[in-house]
Protein backbone atom coordinates (compact mmCIF):
# COMPACT_ATOMS: atom_id res chain seq x y z
CA UNK A 1 0.00 0.00 0.00
CA UNK A 2 1.25 3.44 -0.84
CA UNK A 3 -0.02 7.00 -0.59
CA UNK A 4 -3.36 8.00 0.89
CA UNK A 5 -4.81 4.56 1.70
CA UNK A 6 -2.17 4.13 4.40
CA UNK A 7 -3.75 6.81 6.55
CA UNK A 8 -6.49 4.51 7.87
CA UNK A 9 -4.57 1.27 8.18
CA UNK A 10 -4.44 0.21 11.84
CA UNK A 11 -0.92 -1.18 11.39
CA UNK A 12 1.92 0.92 12.77
CA UNK A 13 3.70 3.03 10.16
CA UNK A 14 7.22 4.50 10.44
CA UNK A 15 5.99 8.03 11.11
CA UNK A 16 3.76 6.90 13.99
CA UNK A 17 6.47 6.04 16.49
CA UNK A 18 7.87 9.37 17.68
CA UNK A 19 4.64 11.42 17.67
CA UNK A 20 2.73 8.72 19.56
CA UNK A 21 5.30 8.65 22.36
CA UNK A 22 4.30 12.12 23.54
CA UNK A 23 0.58 11.40 23.14
CA UNK A 24 0.54 8.20 25.16
CA UNK A 25 -0.94 8.44 28.68
CA UNK A 26 1.53 8.45 31.55
CA UNK A 27 -0.61 6.54 34.07
CA UNK A 28 -3.19 3.79 33.78
CA UNK A 29 -5.85 6.15 35.13
CA UNK A 30 -5.23 8.45 32.12
CA UNK A 31 -5.82 5.63 29.62
CA UNK A 32 -9.15 6.31 27.90
CA UNK A 33 -11.42 3.39 27.01
CA UNK A 34 -11.22 -0.37 27.60
CA UNK A 35 -12.76 0.14 31.07
CA UNK A 36 -13.18 -3.58 31.77
CA UNK A 37 -9.55 -4.28 30.90
CA UNK A 38 -8.33 -1.32 32.97
CA UNK A 39 -10.29 -2.43 36.02
CA UNK A 40 -8.95 -5.99 35.82
CA UNK A 41 -5.38 -4.78 35.40
CA UNK A 42 -5.67 -2.31 38.28
CA UNK A 43 -6.85 -5.07 40.60
CA UNK A 44 -3.97 -7.32 39.53
CA UNK A 45 -1.46 -4.48 40.00
CA UNK A 46 -2.76 -3.55 43.45
CA UNK A 47 -2.73 -7.19 44.55
CA UNK A 48 0.83 -7.77 43.29
CA UNK A 49 2.09 -4.59 44.94
CA UNK A 50 0.36 -5.53 48.19
CA UNK A 51 2.06 -8.93 48.20
CA UNK A 52 5.34 -7.42 46.97
CA UNK A 53 5.37 -9.94 44.12
CA UNK A 54 5.92 -9.57 40.37
CA UNK A 55 2.82 -9.25 38.25
CA UNK A 56 1.55 -12.47 36.69
CA UNK A 57 2.28 -13.01 32.99
CA UNK A 58 -0.11 -10.95 30.83
CA UNK A 59 -1.42 -11.53 27.29
CA UNK A 60 -3.19 -8.80 25.31
CA UNK A 61 -4.98 -9.76 22.12
CA UNK A 62 -7.19 -7.95 19.65
CA UNK A 63 -6.98 -5.91 16.44
CA UNK A 64 -3.93 -3.68 15.85
CA UNK A 65 -3.81 -0.07 17.00
CA UNK A 66 -5.95 -0.41 20.14
CA UNK A 67 -3.27 0.20 22.78
CA UNK A 68 -1.63 -3.13 23.62
CA UNK A 69 1.88 -1.67 23.62
CA UNK A 70 0.73 1.38 25.58
CA UNK A 71 -0.83 -0.83 28.26
CA UNK A 72 2.39 -2.84 28.57
CA UNK A 73 4.35 0.38 29.17
CA UNK A 74 1.77 1.53 31.71
CA UNK A 75 2.00 -1.80 33.56
CA UNK A 76 5.73 -1.25 34.03
CA UNK A 77 5.15 2.31 35.20
CA UNK A 78 2.45 1.32 37.69
CA UNK A 79 4.61 -1.52 39.06
CA UNK A 80 7.70 0.71 39.24
CA UNK A 81 9.84 -1.66 37.16
CA UNK A 82 11.83 -1.59 33.92
CA UNK A 83 10.50 -2.85 30.61
CA UNK A 84 12.39 -4.39 27.68
CA UNK A 85 10.55 -4.61 24.36
CA UNK A 86 11.05 -6.94 21.42
CA UNK A 87 8.88 -8.76 18.87
CA UNK A 88 8.33 -12.33 17.79
CA UNK A 89 9.69 -12.08 14.22
CA UNK A 90 13.13 -10.76 15.25
CA UNK A 91 13.80 -13.46 17.85
CA UNK A 92 15.54 -16.19 15.87
CA UNK A 93 17.55 -18.09 18.51
CA UNK A 94 17.33 -18.62 22.26
CA UNK A 95 20.60 -16.69 22.53
CA UNK A 96 18.65 -13.57 21.50
CA UNK A 97 16.79 -13.76 24.82
CA UNK A 98 19.58 -14.92 27.12
CA UNK A 99 21.08 -11.46 27.60
CA UNK A 100 17.67 -9.87 28.24
CA UNK A 101 16.51 -12.48 30.76
CA UNK A 102 19.76 -12.71 32.70
CA UNK A 103 19.93 -8.93 33.09
CA UNK A 104 16.35 -8.52 34.31
CA UNK A 105 15.77 -7.39 37.88
CA UNK A 106 13.01 -8.95 39.94
CA UNK A 107 9.61 -7.85 38.69
CA UNK A 108 10.88 -6.36 35.41
CA UNK A 109 8.70 -6.74 32.33
CA UNK A 110 9.65 -8.34 29.03
CA UNK A 111 7.22 -7.24 26.31
CA UNK A 112 7.01 -9.37 23.16
CA UNK A 113 4.87 -7.92 20.38
CA UNK A 114 3.43 -10.26 17.73
CA UNK A 115 4.08 -13.13 20.11
CA UNK A 116 2.15 -15.52 17.84
CA UNK A 117 5.10 -15.33 15.41
CA UNK A 118 7.63 -16.82 17.84
CA UNK A 119 9.62 -19.74 16.48
CA UNK A 120 8.92 -23.09 18.22
CA UNK A 121 12.49 -23.20 19.57
CA UNK A 122 11.97 -19.82 21.26
CA UNK A 123 8.67 -20.95 22.77
CA UNK A 124 10.32 -24.04 24.22
CA UNK A 125 13.06 -21.85 25.66
CA UNK A 126 10.50 -19.55 27.30
CA UNK A 127 8.43 -22.22 29.03
CA UNK A 128 10.84 -22.94 31.95
CA UNK A 129 11.65 -19.22 32.16
CA UNK A 130 7.97 -18.36 32.63
CA UNK A 131 7.16 -21.20 35.02
CA UNK A 132 10.31 -21.96 36.98
CA UNK A 133 12.38 -18.81 36.37
CA UNK A 134 15.30 -20.68 34.88
CA UNK A 135 16.78 -20.97 31.41
CA UNK A 136 18.73 -23.75 29.78
CA UNK A 137 21.72 -22.76 27.68
CA UNK A 138 23.03 -25.26 25.15
CA UNK A 139 26.82 -25.41 25.31
CA UNK A 140 27.33 -27.61 22.27
CA UNK A 141 25.47 -29.28 19.43
CA UNK A 142 24.86 -32.87 18.47
CA UNK A 143 23.61 -36.01 20.28
CA UNK A 144 25.93 -35.44 23.25
CA UNK A 145 25.13 -31.77 23.57
CA UNK A 146 25.56 -30.36 27.05
CA UNK A 147 23.28 -27.79 28.61
CA UNK A 148 23.66 -25.47 31.55
CA UNK A 149 20.76 -24.31 33.70
CA UNK A 150 20.80 -20.73 34.96
CA UNK A 151 18.36 -19.24 37.46
CA UNK A 152 16.86 -15.87 36.53
CA UNK A 153 14.96 -13.27 38.51
CA UNK A 154 11.19 -13.54 38.66
CA UNK A 155 9.90 -11.43 35.81
CA UNK A 156 6.66 -10.69 33.99
CA UNK A 157 6.20 -11.61 30.34
CA UNK A 158 3.68 -9.39 28.57
CA UNK A 159 2.68 -10.66 25.15
CA UNK A 160 0.62 -8.91 22.47
CA UNK A 161 -0.99 -10.55 19.47
CA UNK A 162 -3.48 -9.73 16.76
CA UNK A 163 -3.94 -13.45 15.98
CA UNK A 164 -4.93 -15.10 19.24
CA UNK A 165 -5.89 -18.32 17.46
CA UNK A 166 -2.33 -18.78 16.14
CA UNK A 167 -0.85 -19.00 19.63
CA UNK A 168 -0.08 -22.55 20.66
CA UNK A 169 -2.13 -24.01 23.52
CA UNK A 170 0.92 -24.48 25.80
CA UNK A 171 1.88 -20.83 25.36
CA UNK A 172 -1.65 -19.55 26.02
CA UNK A 173 -1.88 -21.69 29.16
CA UNK A 174 1.15 -20.01 30.73
CA UNK A 175 -0.43 -16.56 30.87
CA UNK A 176 -2.28 -15.88 34.11
CA UNK A 177 -3.96 -12.69 32.82
CA UNK A 178 -5.52 -12.73 29.35
CA UNK A 179 -7.32 -9.61 28.13
CA UNK A 180 -8.96 -8.83 24.81
CA UNK A 181 -9.02 -5.25 23.56
CA UNK A 182 -12.05 -4.23 21.48
CA UNK A 183 -12.69 -1.43 19.01
CA UNK A 184 -13.51 1.93 20.62
CA UNK A 185 -16.87 3.69 20.38
CA UNK A 186 -16.77 7.12 18.76
CA UNK A 187 -17.38 8.86 22.11
CA UNK A 188 -14.16 7.46 23.61
CA UNK A 189 -12.17 8.22 20.46
CA UNK A 190 -13.42 11.81 20.66
CA UNK A 191 -12.08 12.01 24.24
CA UNK A 192 -8.69 10.74 23.04
CA UNK A 193 -8.67 13.29 20.23
CA UNK A 194 -9.52 16.22 22.52
CA UNK A 195 -6.74 15.21 24.94
CA UNK A 196 -4.23 14.75 22.11
CA UNK A 197 -5.17 18.02 20.41
CA UNK A 198 -4.50 19.81 23.68
CA UNK A 199 -1.05 18.20 23.93
CA UNK A 200 -0.29 19.09 20.31
CA UNK A 201 -1.43 22.68 20.91
CA UNK A 202 -4.13 22.71 18.23
CA UNK A 203 -7.59 24.15 18.79
CA UNK A 204 -10.43 21.67 18.27
CA UNK A 205 -14.16 21.97 18.79
CA UNK A 206 -16.23 19.14 20.24
CA UNK A 207 -17.99 18.70 16.89
CA UNK A 208 -14.65 18.56 15.10
CA UNK A 209 -13.46 15.81 17.45
CA UNK A 210 -16.68 13.87 16.90
CA UNK A 211 -16.30 14.15 13.13
CA UNK A 212 -12.77 12.74 13.28
CA UNK A 213 -13.79 10.03 15.74
CA UNK A 214 -16.60 8.77 13.47
CA UNK A 215 -14.12 8.20 10.66
CA UNK A 216 -11.35 6.56 12.71
CA UNK A 217 -12.44 2.93 12.31
CA UNK A 218 -12.77 2.49 16.07
CA UNK A 219 -8.96 2.63 16.39
CA UNK A 220 -6.96 5.18 18.43
CA UNK A 221 -3.89 4.81 16.20
CA UNK A 222 -5.97 5.78 13.16
CA UNK A 223 -7.60 8.64 15.08
CA UNK A 224 -4.21 10.11 16.07
CA UNK A 225 -2.88 9.75 12.54
CA UNK A 226 -5.92 11.56 11.14
CA UNK A 227 -5.53 14.25 13.81
CA UNK A 228 -1.97 14.97 12.74
CA UNK A 229 -2.94 15.24 9.08
CA UNK A 230 -6.00 17.39 9.79
CA UNK A 231 -3.86 19.59 12.05
CA UNK A 232 -1.56 20.22 9.07
CA UNK A 233 -4.58 21.19 6.94
CA UNK A 234 -5.95 23.45 9.69
CA UNK A 235 -2.65 25.26 10.20
CA UNK A 236 -2.31 25.98 6.48
CA UNK A 237 -5.92 26.74 5.52
CA UNK A 238 -8.00 27.29 8.67
CA UNK A 239 -5.94 29.38 11.11
CA UNK A 240 -4.99 26.32 13.13
CA UNK A 241 -8.47 25.46 14.42
CA UNK A 242 -10.31 22.20 13.73
CA UNK A 243 -14.10 22.35 13.58
CA UNK A 244 -16.59 20.18 11.72
CA UNK A 245 -16.16 21.99 8.41
CA UNK A 246 -12.37 21.91 8.55
CA UNK A 247 -12.39 18.22 9.50
CA UNK A 248 -14.71 17.35 6.60
CA UNK A 249 -12.61 19.29 4.07
CA UNK A 250 -9.36 17.73 5.26
CA UNK A 251 -10.74 14.19 5.34
CA UNK A 252 -12.22 14.60 1.88
CA UNK A 253 -8.76 15.57 0.67
CA UNK A 254 -7.42 12.42 2.35
CA UNK A 255 -10.08 10.22 0.68
CA UNK A 256 -11.58 9.20 4.03
CA UNK A 257 -15.38 9.23 3.77
CA UNK A 258 -18.08 9.65 6.41
CA UNK A 259 -17.96 5.94 7.26
CA UNK A 260 -14.18 5.89 7.65
CA UNK A 261 -13.78 4.06 4.33
CA UNK A 262 -10.66 4.90 2.37
CA UNK A 263 -9.65 4.30 -1.23
CA UNK A 264 -8.62 0.67 -0.67
CA UNK A 265 -11.87 -0.15 1.13
CA UNK A 266 -13.74 1.20 -1.86
CA UNK A 267 -11.63 -0.86 -4.25
CA UNK A 268 -12.36 -4.03 -2.28
CA UNK A 269 -16.11 -3.53 -2.25
CA UNK A 270 -16.43 -2.28 -5.82
CA UNK A 271 -14.32 -5.17 -7.11
CA UNK A 272 -16.64 -7.67 -5.42
CA UNK A 273 -19.70 -5.89 -6.84
CA UNK A 274 -18.45 -5.20 -10.36
CA UNK A 275 -16.21 -8.16 -11.12
CA UNK A 276 -17.82 -10.90 -9.04
CA UNK A 277 -21.50 -9.86 -9.15
CA UNK A 278 -21.47 -9.07 -5.46
CA UNK A 279 -20.02 -12.43 -4.44
CA UNK A 280 -19.51 -14.89 -3.05
CA UNK A 281 -15.85 -14.79 -4.06
CA UNK A 282 -12.89 -16.57 -2.52
CA UNK A 283 -10.29 -14.50 -0.70
CA UNK A 284 -7.52 -15.74 -3.01
CA UNK A 285 -9.41 -14.69 -6.14
CA UNK A 286 -10.22 -11.31 -4.63
CA UNK A 287 -6.56 -10.76 -3.72
CA UNK A 288 -5.47 -11.52 -7.29
CA UNK A 289 -8.09 -9.15 -8.73
CA UNK A 290 -6.92 -6.36 -6.43
CA UNK A 291 -3.18 -7.05 -6.73
CA UNK A 292 -2.97 -7.28 -2.93
CA UNK A 293 -1.75 -10.05 -0.65
CA UNK A 294 -4.24 -12.27 1.16
CA UNK A 295 -2.96 -11.51 4.67
CA UNK A 296 -3.40 -7.74 4.24
CA UNK A 297 -6.98 -8.16 3.03
CA UNK A 298 -7.87 -10.56 5.82
CA UNK A 299 -6.17 -8.78 8.71
CA UNK A 300 -6.35 -5.08 7.80
CA UNK A 301 -9.45 -4.44 5.68
CA UNK A 302 -11.92 -7.26 6.32
CA UNK A 303 -12.49 -6.75 10.07
CA UNK A 304 -13.62 -3.15 9.66
CA UNK A 305 -15.78 -3.85 6.60
CA UNK A 306 -17.46 -6.82 8.28
CA UNK A 307 -18.07 -5.05 11.60
CA UNK A 308 -19.62 -2.07 9.83
CA UNK A 309 -21.95 -4.13 7.69
CA UNK A 310 -20.32 -3.68 4.27
CA UNK A 311 -19.05 -7.23 3.83
CA UNK A 312 -20.12 -10.74 4.77
CA UNK A 313 -17.78 -13.70 5.19
CA UNK A 314 -19.59 -16.91 4.28
CA UNK A 315 -18.55 -20.52 3.79
CA UNK A 316 -18.55 -19.93 0.00
CA UNK A 317 -16.61 -16.65 0.10
CA UNK A 318 -16.93 -12.89 0.59
CA UNK A 319 -20.23 -11.15 -0.23
CA UNK A 320 -20.94 -7.42 -0.55
CA UNK A 321 -23.96 -6.34 1.51
CA UNK A 322 -26.83 -4.11 0.47
CA UNK A 323 -25.18 -1.29 2.44
CA UNK A 324 -22.09 -1.55 0.22
CA UNK A 325 -24.23 -1.35 -2.93
CA UNK A 326 -26.01 1.76 -1.68
CA UNK A 327 -22.78 3.44 -0.51
CA UNK A 328 -21.21 3.23 -3.98
CA UNK A 329 -24.32 3.96 -5.98
CA UNK A 330 -25.11 0.47 -7.23
CA UNK A 331 -28.56 -1.06 -7.42
CA UNK A 332 -28.80 -3.81 -4.80
CA UNK A 333 -29.62 -7.19 -6.32
CA UNK A 334 -33.30 -8.02 -6.05
CA UNK A 335 -34.19 -11.07 -4.08
CA UNK A 336 -35.18 -14.10 -6.10
CA UNK A 337 -38.98 -14.53 -6.18
CA UNK A 338 -40.20 -17.39 -4.05
CA UNK A 339 -40.60 -20.63 -5.93
CA UNK A 340 -44.12 -21.74 -6.74
CA UNK A 341 -45.35 -24.28 -4.23
CA UNK A 342 -45.32 -27.85 -5.46
CA UNK A 343 -48.87 -29.16 -5.59
CA UNK A 344 -49.73 -32.02 -3.30
CA UNK A 345 -49.41 -35.22 -5.30
CA UNK A 346 -52.74 -36.52 -4.02
CA UNK A 347 -54.52 -33.50 -5.58
CA UNK A 348 -53.55 -34.74 -9.05
CA UNK A 349 -56.01 -37.58 -8.67
CA UNK A 350 -58.87 -35.50 -7.25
Amino acid sequence: MTGKPEITTPEELPDDTLPELSLRPQRLSEFIGQSRVKESLQIAIDAALGRKEPLDHVLFHGPPGLGKTTLAILLAREMGVNIKTTSGPILERPADLVGILTNQREGDILFIDEIHRLRPVIEEFLYPAMEDYRIEIRLSEGPKAQTMTLPIERFTLVGATTRFGLLTAPMRARFGIVQRLDFYPAEELAEILVRSADILGVGMTEDGANELARRSRGTPRVALRLLRRVRDFAEVRAEGRIDTGVAKQALELLDVDEYGLDEMDGRVLKTIIEKFSGGPVGLGSLAVALGEDVATLEEVYEPFLIQNGFLLRTARGRVATERAYVRFGFQPPSEDPPAEPTPDQSSLFN
